[in-house]
């Protein structure tokens, strides 16, 4: 049996028995005005972080849902496109598409605004969608792609780029490794399916991303995760896992390189009121300006007494440097 294999089963047996906390150590769900979740649905939140975030989901978009699960982040994603076929989930398992259908049905008793044809919910996987080429404002998935080996993460990546509009945006929300795992947890096919052992490194998990076609990632949240003990897990010393949420755009890779938001700031601290570096960035005095990590890196090499450059906050929201 394949870890692909291994995963479907695991995720059939989860749709038919839910168990909370069954993969991933969860938060609450956002909550939002007039919507009201069926707690089946919080029983089978199983992702890991959330790639529901306003900010992405404004002017009516469509979305692609990569793993429909129970159905909450579709529910959530419907919320924001109110109108059939507004969101588009695929998923590869024909038990969760059953639980989730019979959940939006549940939901829609309860949300008066809510129609289950706003959610329409196909059968595929994340290397084969079924939709056209450049014709999704968004693709989003919580908590899958952590799970493919790296070659295969990188056919749904760009599978996921191929359906997007240019200019759409990858909602990601997968753990990270603070170091790497080593091969007899990799090799282990039910931990790869419980999110334990599939997790990349940030750097390895950003450069899939650039190597893919984004030319823009920006980090949204990256938080700790679940730690492996050392006994449990045969390890010399406990293993660190960290939630990342990430936004990646379809948009050209600069000459110089992709732009990779992470919360970095330049501050100007110089004699004049406001500094051109000659590359497309006005600095005022005093004043921090949010810098993708390029950026800051050349900032801090040409200006080292002019411009102070803050650490990542591992939070950021739009509105920088390029």
């Amino acid at each position: 049996m394949t870890y692909l294999e291994t995963t479907a089963k695991f995720y059939a047996e989860a749709a038919e028995t839910p168990q909370a906390g069954l993969c991933c150590v969860q938060s609450a769900p956002l909550q939002f005005p007039d919507l009201k979740v069926p707690e089946i649905m919080h029983q089978m939140n199983y992702g890991c972080g959330t790639t529901v975030h306003p900010a992405e989901l404004g002017n009516n978009p469509t979305v692609l849902y990569i793993g429909v699960g129970g159905g909450l982040e579709a529910l959530q994603f419907a919320y924001f496109c109110r109108r059939p076929g507004g969101v588009i989930a695929v998923d590869p398992v024909a038990e969760m598409r059953s639980a989730a259908t019979r959940n939006l049905e549940l939901a829609a008793q309860e949300n008066s605004w809510f129609s289950p044809d706003f959610v329409q919910i196909l059968e595929g996987d994340a290397f084969h969608l079924p939709i056209p080429d450049n014709s999704v404002d968004v693709v989003a998935q919580n908590c899958l792609f952590n799970i493919f080996e790296p070659e295969d993460l990188q056919r749904a990546l760009q599978e996921a780029r191929r359906v997007l509009k240019c200019g759409g945006r990858l909602i990601m929300s997968d753990p990270i490794a603070t170091r790497p795992i080593p091969l007899h947890l990799q090799n282990d096919e039910r931990l790869r399916a419980m999110c334990l052992s599939g997790a990349l490194t940030y750097e390895k998990y950003i450069q899939q991303l650039i190597h893919a076609g984004f030319g823009q990632v920006e980090i949204r949240a990256r938080r700790p995760y679940r730690l492996l003990d050392s006994q449990t897990y045969e390890l010399d010393e406990p293993l660190l896992l960290e939630s990342l949420d990430s936004v990646a755009f379809k948009v050209a890779i600069p000459e110089d390189g992709a732009c990779v938001f992470t919360g970095k700031t330049a501050i100007y601290c110089g004699s004049e009121s406001l500094l051109d570096d000659q590359a497309g960035h006005l600095l005022q005095k005093g004043i921090p300006a949010a810098v993708c990590d390029k950026t800051a890196a050349k900032l801090a090499l040409q200006f080292p007494q002019e411009i102070m450059v803050t650490d990542s906050t591992w939070h950021y929201v739009g509105g920088g440097c390029c």
